[in-house]
């Protein structure tokens, strides 16, 4: 026992292990999980991109680019020629020019001859100077709505920057010992430098994507529920046995085996049976215990209990459902049978077995309702009685299933899954929290009670919506094709339990 205990816990530390990070599939997981909120992410930035490019206005550049010299004159001042070279001369001057070229003393009397209505500090945003390292030149750029505009100004500049660094910027009267010339012209551009519209679509794409994956991801956090099965694997180490669609044929009374054979639902839960064959039998019989349970309520352990007792009964074998929720019972109320009399008769005393026990649809399926809700119940649910009872009817059917409370109610199906049964815990999408899963998965594996595996409800149908594939030939036309039998609310069976 301390062996199997050993390898259960290190199990559940690898599974633990394996889902600390989070890994490519995860994330593609994470993705199609939350794939509107990732669209919506997707779209609300690219489309302000796409805004942004139809909004902005587009803005020209013209360049004009001039060359500095030193003006070695025969006129020139004598103090110029103390310098050690002319060209560490230019280099040290060149370096300020791009600062000079927005001042006031270069601008203003561009904004004059051009009669531009514009502040000085206003032209000063549109120019650019710049001096490429290591190089005498300067690249005076203007930006601007109008290319014309932007053409006339940058030339205008360079012209006014030339005049200002030989005619007045070192002394006046003198030669000037710099020399400015204008190598370039600006012309007249053609197509605007910006926006950039790759560019800016790129940058759309890219943060899109970023702002989807991120906004799925802190969903995915933040979200209190469980969306989808797979996440269901990452707090309990167990499989997925089957997804069931939202139907609304499922939510109504009696079973959809019953009701509906050839819907996708059936099939789906006479999957899930066939899945649950493989269970070993209880030790010393011949026969299978499933105890069915759920995290918390409303997540349709009831409904999936009925399925699958009547799928199994369907390929005749003999099968006793036992509703053990006595403290919400619901069997009787799901397959509108009587629930007068029931389990609690049985366990307090009241009743023998084969009073309470009734025949639904098949002669090899019946049912043992849990009758009114008791005081005791825990007491009740642990009892001998209701160990020898378990015992007795896994001697007599093939397959005994036993409805219990949520596990956040009570631990009542740890005490069923001990007696050698195989837990089948049901979760709804959008129903099973994950802190009560969390506590769930912490009670199991402290009481070392493995979880056979997952019945999955309300799972977005994808299935059904593909035209054309083997879900085509499942159709509620066959409403009728099934046995169909109406029942009475006396109770009767045709077998008994031996007490």
């Amino acid at each position: 026992m301390s062996d199997e205990k050993g390898t259960y816990a290190a199990t559940n530390a690898n599974n633990k292990e394996q889902h600390d990070g989070l890994t490519l599939i995860d994330l593609f997981h994470v993705l199609f999980k939350h794939a509107i909120t990732a669209i919506i992410g997707f779209v609300v930035v690219f489309g302000c991109a796409c805004v942004y490019l139809l909004m902005a206005t587009p803005q020209y550049s013209a360049t004009t680019q001039t060359f500095t010299t030193y003006s070695d004159t025969s006129t020139a001042d004598d103090n110029y020629s103390s310098l050690g070279s002319a060209a560490s001369y230019i280099s040290t001057q060149v370096k300020s020019y791009p600062n000079l070229i927005k001042t006031d003393v270069v601008l203003q009397p561009v904004i004059n001859q051009l009669h531009l209505d514009i502040s000085v500090n206003g032209l000063a945003g549109m120019v650019t100077a710049t001096n490429p390292s290591n190089t005498a030149f300067i690249n005076i750029s203007v930006t601007s709505s109008d290319p014309q505009q932007a053409a006339q100004i940058a030339n205008a500049v360079a012209s006014s920057f030339q005049n200002v660094v030989q005619s007045s910027l070192y002394a006046d009267g003198k030669p000037s010992p710099v020399k400015i010339t204008v190598v370039q012209n600006a012309s007249v551009p053609s197509s605007p430098t910006s926006p950039k519209t790759a560019l800016v679509l790129l940058a759309g794409i890219v943060g899109g994507l970023i702002v989807g994956i991120v906004a799925a991801l802190l969903k995915d956090i933040f979200t209190r529920k469980i969306q989808d099965e797979s996440e269901l694997e990452s707090y309990i180490n167990a499989p997925v046995l089957g997804r069931i669609p939202e139907d609304e044929e499922i939510g109504k009374d009696a079973s959809v085996i019953v009701s509906q054979p050839g819907s996708v639902a059936a099939e789906d839960y006479r999957r899930i049976c066939t899945n649950l064959t493989f269970i070993a039998p209880v030790s010393g019989t011949n026969s299978r215990l499933i105890v069915v349970s759920a995290v918390g309520a409303n997540e349709g352990k009831t409904t999936t209990s009925v399925n699958l007792a009547a799928a199994l009964a369907e390929n005749g074998a003999t099968v006793l459902l036992i509703d053990a929720d006595l403290r919400h019972p619901s069997v009787a109320n799901k397959l509108n049978i009587d629930g007068s009399v029931g389990l609690a008769h049985v366990l307090s005393g009241q009743a023998s077995v084969k009073d309470v026990v009734q025949r639904y649809w098949k002669s090899n399926l019946h049912i043992m309702p849990a009758g009114p809700k008791p005081p005791n119940a825990s007491q009740l649910i642990n009892s001998p009685i209701m160990s020898e009872l378990i015992e007795h009817a896994l001697h007599q059917y093939d397959y005994v299933i036993i409805d219990t409370p949520p596990l956040v109610v009570a631990n009542d199906a740890v005490i069923f899954a001990k007696q050698g049964g195989g837990l089948v815990i049901v979760s709804r999408r959008a129903m099973t929290r994950k802190k009560e899963l969390t506590d769930t998965a912490n009670e199991l594996r402290n009481l070392h009670v493995d979880v056979t595996g997952f019945v999955f409800n309300g799972a977005k149908d994808e299935k059904t919506s593909l035209y054309g594939s083997n879900y085509y030939y499942y159709s509620n036309d066959s409403k009728g094709s099934g046995e169909h039998h109406h029942h009475t609310r006396k109770s009767s069976t045709s077998r008994s339990l031996k007490k």
